[in-house]
This record gives structure tokens, sequence and C-alpha cells, in this order.
């Protein structure tokens, strides 16, 4: 019994233990929820106005979706209290509701509001929000850097744009981070394209691609790999050289020209990005090709190892759901470095094929190597000397020169060079003369010694040259009046046979009868029984 009552007892000790508030577990302070106040930074002042209300109103139907209301609501406040403190705020939120509706049409008219509130409100801070929202709509837009790249180059502009009319923003960080990702994309385009070229042997238009990379996006995650695909096509064009049937002196120069250019690629590669994936790839060439292994300096292996630190690593579900998505992979885009706001000119395959084309001939002829494209200094020297003097024939880049109107009369009056069309205009002297035959006669150049008279027209008016008056106009014969009778005759005739004036039967007129065996028609009844079968 005791027992019983010692573990009763013990049980309800327990119990109220557990249940005292002295023991219980204190619950956590609730803490204030961080709310973004940048798409509503009025929204946490206390106030009864009716333009606040307005906007108060507005955002929360911007927040629920409800984007039609909002526009409603935020036109009638710029409708109604144009000199609100709300206003400005208002303007904006009207390219927010289009942008976040979505689809190309409402993109579209988000961007024409953004620009709109730039011009309207250029020296605010939300102007810098603003521009760094239209770069968002085309950076939304982007695809795959196999697909159109329109929207990632108009992107890549409104970003530049941001960072060189706002540079004190505190949004400047952000831009450059989405700059950086716009510029992968286009970079990765570049090289998917040379890489392409390389493959199919085409080593002009590969080199023309790769080089605009690396000269226009140096933060490009594969810019190691765009330097040492340079380098290789540069080695394969020294070795197509070495083996054609060009003399030895013309192939040892173009030999040595390329290998030169094959080695500067690579040596980038080490001098540039020390710390890069393939960067002992370049150093094995720059080994086999005898040539010395550069030494990077402190700074370069600072930042190199910078920028591959900053890349986000690739795990398996991210990249299977960049596979289903639409727009591009910006993974390994680098999160340092500054993003080049300012593309050299592209180079073109045809400038490549160009150059080769004149090095080629400088090699054969003997002259030295050019490292830029030029021709042969002698003929550059006469045509510049023709260009000069105004000899030349006009090309796409030389404009025609203007002709003046002392240089036509030069050219047609001044000597027998000038070609001329000379017209004689007959007189009423010619016209009984040398005129009368009526072929074209040469024309005679007047005597030396005939002046024309002080106050004589430039041109001869054509005529007779007495003032006599000229003969009246003859008046035209009258026409013979028209008759709408018919004659005596023909009327009788007509009365005789039936018919009226105009021709038809008159009711007298008596009616033909209808043969059905001559004629046939759609009116009378058609042949039947033995009739269909006679074609007569």
């Amino acid at each position: 019994m005791n027992r019983c009552f010692l573990r009763a007892s013990a049980v309800v000790l327990a119990t109220a233990i557990a249940f005292s508030p002295a023991f219980a577990k204190q619950k956590p302070k609730k803490h204030k929820k961080n709310v973004d106040l940048s798409a509503n930074p009025l929204g946490n002042l206390k106030s009864n106005q009716p333009d606040k209300l307005l906007f108060d109103k507005a955002m929360y139907a911007l927040k629920k979706g409800r984007y039609d209301v909002a526009r409603l609501d935020l036109q009638t406040l710029l409708n109604t209290y144009s000199d609100s403190e709300y206003a400005m705020r208002a303007k904006l939120a009207v390219g927010d509701t289009w942008m976040k509706e979505g689809g190309s049409a409402a993109l579209a008219q988000a961007e024409s509001e953004y620009k709109d509130f730039i011009t309207f409100f250029p020296n605010t801070p939300e102007a810098a929000e603003a521009q760094m929202k239209v770069g968002d709509i085309y950076f939304q837009q982007m695809e795959k850097p196999d697909r159109d790249p329109q929207n990632a180059v108009n992107s890549e502009r409104e970003y530049r744009n941001m960072l060189e009319q706002f540079p004190d923003s505190p949004l400047i960080p952000k831009a450059k981070q989405k700059l950086r990702e716009v510029q992968e994309v286009l970079a990765q385009r570049q090289f998917e394209i040379g890489q392409y070229y390389a493959s199919r042997d085409n080593y002009a238009a590969a080199i023309a691609r790769l080089e605009t990379v690396a000269d226009s996006y140096p933060l490009f995650s594969r810019s190691d790999e765009t330097l040492i695909t340079i380098g290789d096509a540069y080695a394969t064009e020294a070795q197509r050289f070495s083996r054609s049937n060009l003399s030895p002196a013309a192939r040892n120069e173009l030999t040595k020209f390329y290998d030169k250019r094959a080695v500067a690629a690579w040596s980038r590669v080490v001098s540039h990005y020390p710390m890069a994936p393939h960067v002992e790839d370049a150093k094995d060439r720059l080994i086999a090709m005898g040539a010395p292994v550069p030494d990077p300096t402190p700074q370069a292996l600072a930042e190199s190892q910078a920028e591959e630190d900053s890349r986000v690593p690739v795990h398996i579900g991210k990249r299977a759901l960049d596979l289903l998505s639409r727009g591009p992979d910006t993974v390994h885009a680098a999160r340092v470095g500054e993003p080049s706001l300012q593309s050299p000119p592209p180079v073109l395959a045809p400038e490549v094929i160009k150059q080769s084309t004149d090095v080629m001939v400088a090699a054969q002829k003997g002259q030295p190597l050019p490292n830029t494209p030029a021709l042969n200094p002698t003929a550059n020297a006469a045509e510049a000397a023709a260009i000069a003097n105004g000899t030349a024939p006009p090309r796409t880049g030389q404009p025609a020169t203007t002709l003046t109107l002392q240089d036509v009369q030069e050219g047609q009056g001044g000597g027998n060079t000038g070609n001329s069309v000379t017209v004689e205009v007959p007189s009423a002297n010619t016209a009984a003369g040398e005129g009368a035959t009526g072929a074209a006669s040469t024309p005679t150049e007047p005597p030396a010694n005939t002046a024309p008279a002080a106050n004589a027209p430039i041109i001869a008016p054509v005529g007779p040259t007495d003032n006599k008056p000229l003969p009246s106009i003859e008046k035209p014969a009258e026409a013979q009046q028209q008759i709408n009778e018919v004659p005596a005759g023909q009327r009788q005739a007509q009365v005789q046979t039936g018919a009226n004036a105009s021709g038809k039967p008159t009711k007298k007129a008596k009616k033909v009868p209808y043969d059905k065996n001559d004629e046939s028609s759609s009116k009378h009844k058609k042949k039947g029984g033995l009739h269909k079968l006679n074609p007569f």
C-alpha cells in the first residue's frame, strides 16, 4: 500500500513540476520581420492624407498581383495630386506594375515608363533605380548563348549606361555583377563560334572570333582556352606554310612570323591568367616550341586567384535545372574585377585574310614582314600621290571631289579636251539656207571679230525678227444639226413590218411560231420522246 502511495505521489510531483511556469520552456520573443522598404519607402509613415491612402492602396494591389487596379490608383494619384510627395514614387511604380505583369508587350511598356521617369527626374536617386530596371528587363529575356543575342546586347548597353550616368548610386555593385554575367554570355557565344570554325579548319574566322573575345571580355571564364586556341591556329598556319611550294626564304619568314604569334598568345595565358585551369597546357606548348615561359607578376597572380575563387562551383542539380530553363548559365561568371565599359572594334575574318595575304606577298618579294596589314610601300606611295593630285578614281573610302562651276566651264569651253554637247537652234535666216535641207548640220563657230551687243541676251529668241501680227485663227465649220426623226419612207416600212423606231416589235406585229425542230430554247418545252434521239 505504501509503494502504491509513493508511486502516485511521484507521478503527481513530476506532473506539477512539468507544468509549473518556473520549469516550463520559455517561448522565444517574436521579432519583427525585416521588411524591404525599397519598393515602398514611404509606406511606414502613418498618415490619413488622401494621396497617402491612394498610394498604399496601389502598393497593396501590386503586392497581390492586381496590376490593373494598382495602375488605376497610381494614375489617379498622379492626375489628382500632381504636387504630392508620392508623385515621383507613383510614377516609378507604374513601370513596376508593367514589369511584374510580364510578357513582351508589358515589358516594352515598362521600359517606356522607366525612360520617361529618367527624363522627368534625372537627378534623383530613383533615376538610377529606373535605369537599373531597364537593364533587368532585357536581362530577364536573355536566352542561351546559341540563341538570339539581341537581348544580351541591349542589357549590356543599359547596364553600361547605368554605370556611366550614375557612378555614385548604391546600386553600382549590383549593376557591375549583372554586367559581368551578361558579358559572360556574350563571350561564351563568340567562343563557341570560334571553336566551331577551328574544328572546320577555318582558321581566319576562328582567329577573328576568338581575338574579339580576348580583347573585349577579359573576365571571361574560358579566356585561357580562348588564347590557347588562337595560338594553335597560328601554329597550324606556320606548319602549312612550312610545307608549301614557296621559296625557302619565304617559307622561313612565314613560319617564323606565325610561330611568333602563337608564342605571343600562349605567353599571354601564362602572364595574365596564371591560375587558370589550362595554364599548364600553354606552358607545355611554349616548352615544345622552345620559347621561354614568362613569369607572372604578383599582381597578376593575386587577380587571377581572386577571379578563380569567386566563381561558383556547379553541382549536378544546378546543371539539371539549367538544362530545363530557358535562360543562360551564368554560374561561371566572375564575382570580382571591373567589367569592360568600352568594347573595341571587333576583329573581322576578311581583315585576317587580307593580313595573311599581305604577309605572304611581302615574304615572296623579300620585304620585311609587317606587324599590321600593309600593301607594297611603292604602290601605296603612288596611290597616295594620285589621290592627292586628284587623278585617282574615287573608292569606297574616298568620296569623289565636288565639281564647281569653274571646273565645268573649263571642261566644256576651255579646250578641245572637254566633253560637251553643242545644240544649234535654227533661226529664220538659217531656215531658208542651210537648214532648209532638213539634215543636221555641223555647228560652225562665229567669226572672231563678231562681238555681241552690250544688252544682247545670252540666248536669242526663236521666231521671226519682224513685228508683224500673226494671222487670225480660222473659225471652224459649223456642225450639221442633228435630227432625231425617222424619215417618212423608213417610218412607213416600220409600220408595215410591225416595228417601232427603236426596232422593237409593236403589239400589232404577228409572232412567228416557234419550231422546235429548227431551234432550241430554254424558255420552251424541251424535246421529248424520239425527238431527243434526232440530232437534226
